[in-house]
């Protein structure tokens, strides 16, 4: 089907520049969107592409290639993005930072769907759910963001898309396709596989993928730590090994999708099994997750626009223990809790715990609509909503000691549901102005019921800790009272504003400026977390720095308003490049922490220490975040040996809380990223430096630890042929000893349970020398 300039093909072609609508495949197949509809057919414009805002940053094909045999965690594919940071967590479970602002604080969206985090720990975060093999496409808006990809959220959007189908091309009975791929790497002894297929004719398409990912402890460039002891009899891990980051995923996808002209149809079936994922610093592991997910999506296009809806559902049985790495037993009869190791004892009973078994169920059910209308030839209406409805469980069985003889009541029945509506008018003003404006409405309810702790007549009493008396500050029974008698239905009504223009200067030179005010409301957890006991607490924390939380229900929703600028110079024919984004937001309401400084819950020490793990409570402050993103591209030389580029990031961002004067969690520092790639034939080779500044501007409520700088260098390369493709790459070529600025508090080892029975101060080390790579055929 070609469609010449006309009304339908002009806002085509706008969101196709936006990024907001992937471009139909060369062979004619059709690609799957996320939000924003797929094209159902190639289309030709005859006539300019008008470039709307904001601008997507896109993770080009290329690079998905090069560094999928690198990693086995797909936010990690992010890092070549101005402005994307991560806060490190497990092996695949990295939690993105964008402009300061992190997990829940963005949306993210796969295949379409907003998918939650289950868990106290946020070990299962949406992109966790898809492998690096599996991502088709990647996408991010920094910052100021269109209402129609927003909602519920302060900082940025990801959008992030598994395969898509594809369809014979005219004329062709039959298309068979797949692909298969391996990989290895050194440090970690980490290795998986992966598997794909396609059978589809003009009109039916089925596909299929499965990827699998396996690794042992990674080790540091050096010595971290002074100890070797992991809390189990036996078993000691050498003082260069970085405890808990050892994983197992497997992940399997299939696909049915049926086009008819103008209108798609398309289902998707998605199954997780993660037998393992470690976490070095959290006092719990991740010791087993499903998770089923049901896709369906309809895609249409008419005379007036497109239109598309979609229906999914994901349920997710999580579990948390403590791994290999981590004390097991507990209590009098295991050698009491000050014994460095934990002697094996049963059955469990008030002197002996077997573990600490931590169970969530969830599952989270949406419908979405959209539907794009055209006002005429450069003007762009588009106007949707969605319903959201998700349910959790978050329980402790008993396990013994003083995790006896009841079930502790994390979150009990915990409910959040979504109902928004938007609308977005997108306008070409003339050859040089192009403008966005959107508001959009959510009504966020959230509740939960009433909850019980392991033990109900557990009321501040002295107990025998290892043969020593103390008091346990264990007020199970006076919390759970005081929780089950408040009302815990909260209900908020959101409102997004954004508006943004964009102004092409000259040919060279686009100047593109937005406005937003965006809103998020509490997480269950933020909310709904009641216990002030630091054993409980310390499990309640997607910080990763090593402290205990708990919830307030009266948290009022963060609204952030942010303003940025960009000036983005670059060649006629984008050969060069150079983006500058100066950017600026206050957050009314941002929630960070506060010391439980009450005397009968938390031990006196707790409100002032400065060298110790503590218990936070979550609480509504004012806060600001201001930084630039800087990012270029350019060509050094065109010899006959090959073509050679640079490519460069930098990045800085400082984060303050305006009411206590403290620094931002978990802010990056002044970071740099800077690409020499070459590229001769079926050759595509880099050496690549990247490197951070110390961090010493911290979240002083949190005792939150310093980094110093650092400066890494990775090497890569590969070699295409027309059906296989081989990969090879050094990273962190000189085995450099490191510490993760975003890498949180070292909790991997030891007798984690208690919140200062570890050491304090330890950051967690990045990864030593690591030699991969990486082979891959297409069927």
């Amino acid at each position: 089907m070609k469609f010449r300039i006309n009304r339908m093909a002009a806002a085509i072609a706008v969101l196709g520049a936006s990024g907001m609508v992937p471009a139909a495949a060369g062979d004619g197949t059709a690609t799957a969107g996320s939000e924003r509809p797929a094209q159902l057919e190639a289309v030709v414009v005859e006539g300019s592409r008008v470039q709307p805002v904001p601008a997507a940053s896109r993770v080009g094909e290329e690079t998905l290639r090069a560094l999928r045999p690198a990693t086995s965690d797909t936010a990690s594919l992010l890092r070549d993005v101005p402005g994307v940071q991560l806060q490190g967590a497990g092996g695949v479970s990295s939690l993105p930072v964008i402009r300061g602002l992190a997990d829940d604080r963005n949306r993210i969206i796969v295949d379409g769907m907003d998918l939650i985090a289950s868990c106290p720990n946020h070990m299962n975060p949406p992109l966790s759910y898809l492998d690096p093999n599996g991502v088709s496409r990647l996408r991010v808006i920094a910052g100021v963001t269109p209402v129609s990809l927003g909602g519920d959220s302060i900082g940025g959007t990801i959008i992030a898309e598994s395969l898509a189908p594809r369809f014979a091309a005219p004329g062709q009975d039959l298309l068979v396709g797949g692909e298969v791929g391996t990989f290895y790497r050194s440090n970690g002894n980490a290795w998986g596989g992966n598997l794909s297929g396609v059978l589809a004719n003009e009109n039916l398409s089925a596909t299929f993928s499965a990827t699998t990912a396996k690794a042992d402890n990674y080790t540091a460039g050096g010595d971290f730590k002074n100890f070797t002891a992991t809390g189990n009899p036996g078993r000691t891990l050498a003082r260069d090994e970085v405890g808990s980051t050892a994983y197992e995923t497997h992940n399997y996808q299939f696909g049915l999708a049926y086009r008819q002209r103008e209108h798609l149809f398309e289902f998707k079936y998605a199954y997780q099994d993660m037998p393992e994922q470690l976490f070095p610093n959290q006092r719990m592991d991740m010791l087993g997750n499903t998770a089923n997910r049901f896709n369906l999506r309809y895609l249409g296009q008419y005379d007036w626009g497109q239109l598309e809806a979609r229906a999914y559902y994901e349920s997710v049985d999580h579990l948390m223990d403590f791994g290999p790495d981590k004390r097991f037993y507990y209590g009098m009869a295991s050698g009491g809790h000050n014994a460095i190791v934990g002697m094996p004892c049963s059955p469990i009973s008030a002197t002996c715990a077997a573990g600490m078994p931590m169970k969530t169920d969830s599952n989270t059910s949406g419908v979405t609509v959209r539907a794009d209308v055209n006002l005429g030839v450069n003007d762009l209406l588009r106007v949707g909503g969605l319903y959201q409805h998700y349910r959790l469980d978050d329980y402790w069985p008993a396990s013994g000691g003083g995790m006896w003889p009841l079930t502790f009541d994390n979150i009990n029945d915990g409910t959040r549901d979504r109902l928004g509506v938007f609308g977005e008018w997108e306008s070409r003003l003339d050859a040089q102005w192009t403008t966005l404006l959107g508001v959009r409405y959510e009504h966020v309810t959230t509740d939960a019921g009433p909850v019980q702790g392991y033990n109900p007549n557990i009321n501040f009493t002295t107990m025998m800790m290892g043969g020593m008396p103390m008091r346990s500050y264990n007020n199970q029974q006076a919390d759970a009272a005081a929780f089950n008698a408040q009302d815990r239905k909260r209900s908020d009504n959101n409102w997004d504003l954004t508006a943004l223009a964009r102004y092409a200067l000259d040919a060279q030179t686009d100047l593109e400026v937005g406005v937003a005010r965006k809103t998020r409301s509490p997480n269950l957890y933020e909310r709904y977390t009641w216990s002030t006991w630091s054993m409980a607490a310390a499990m309640n924390n997607f910080a990763g720095d090593g402290n205990g939380y708990y919830g307030d229900i009266d948290l009022d929703p963060e609204v952030a308003y942010t303003v940025s600028a960009s000036v983005d110079w670059h060649a006629s024919d984008r050969s060069w490049q150079l983006r500058a984004t100066p950017y600026y937001t206050r957050v009314k309401d941002y929630i960070d922490a506060i010391r439980c400084n009450n005397n009968t819950t938390c031990p006196p020490p707790n409100a002032t220490t400065t060298n110790q793990f503590v218990v936070l409570q979550y609480a509504n402050q004012s806060a600001e975040l201001y930084g630039i993103d800087l990012s270029g591209e350019l060509p050094v030389a065109s010899t006959a040996v090959g073509d050679f580029r640079l490519n460069g990031i930098l990045s800085y961002t400082h984060g303050k809380n305006r009411d206590t004067g403290d620094g931002l969690y978990n802010i990056m520092p002044f970071n740099a990223r800077l690409t020499l790639s070459h590229r001769y034939a079926g050759w595509d080779n880099a050496i690549e430096f990247v490197g951070a500044t110390s961090k010493d501007h911290l979240s002083d409520v949190r005792n939150e630890i310093g980094t110093p700088g650092y400066g890494l260098l990775n090497l890569r390369a590969s070699y295409s042929w027309k059906q296989a493709r081989l990969d090879f790459g050094i990273d962190n070529v000189f085995d450099k000893l490191y510490y993760l600025p975003l890498g949180g508090a070292y909790t991997g080892q030891g007798t984690t349970m208690m919140i200062n029975a570890i050491p304090w101060g330890i950051a967690v080390p990045g990864m030593g020398r690591s030699v991969y790579t990486g082979l891959s055929f297409k069927l």
